[in-house]
């Protein structure tokens, strides 16, 4: 599953060395026996972000982006909504430069894709998105987040 606007597809190389290497990394490890926290990926700079979390209502979740990264964020247990939209038109409500992280109010061109266990998706720049909705209620959810420089 890849979130992009058709007018973005030709920007960036999804096959390139740092996309293959998570891809495979995800592929190829038993995240289950893997603690919380940052895992380096042998052969790479990335780094697999585990965290294990209770979703919550989309009310309580915010709209957030990265400009300098990619999102490669995959659902190893659990299922949760997962909203996405273009950044064009969103309002900065908190930035952390220093995290590559900014938040935004309620955007009214929103969508939502299902992650189940298993899926991921990646998100690009030019997207905003909101991890950790819960689907009909509350539940355990894994996942791995790893970044890959823009």
């Amino acid at each position: 599953m890849l979130s992009c606007p058709v007018n973005l597809a030709g920007k960036y190389s999804y096959l390139a060395p740092q996309f293959i290497a998570g891809l495979k990394w995800l592929a190829d490890t038993d995240i289950h026996s893997l603690a919380d926290g940052k895992h380096l990926i042998p052969g790479t700079d990335l780094a697999a972000d585990i965290q294990t979390y209770t979703t919550k209502p989309e009310s309580e979740c915010r709209f957030e982006s990265h400009h300098e990264h990619f999102d490669i964020q995959y659902v190893a247990e659990g299922r949760e909504y997962f909203g996405v939209c273009p950044l064009n038109g969103l309002t900065v409500t908190e930035e952390h430069p220093e995290r590559d992280t900014y938040f935004y109010g309620e955007p009214e061109n929103a969508g939502r894709v299902l992650l189940n266990a298993g899926d991921f998706i990646i998100v690009i720049p030019e997207e905003a998105h909101m991890p950790k909705c819960a689907v009909s209620s509350p539940e355990k959810v894994r996942k791995v987040v790893i970044k890959v420089k823009a």
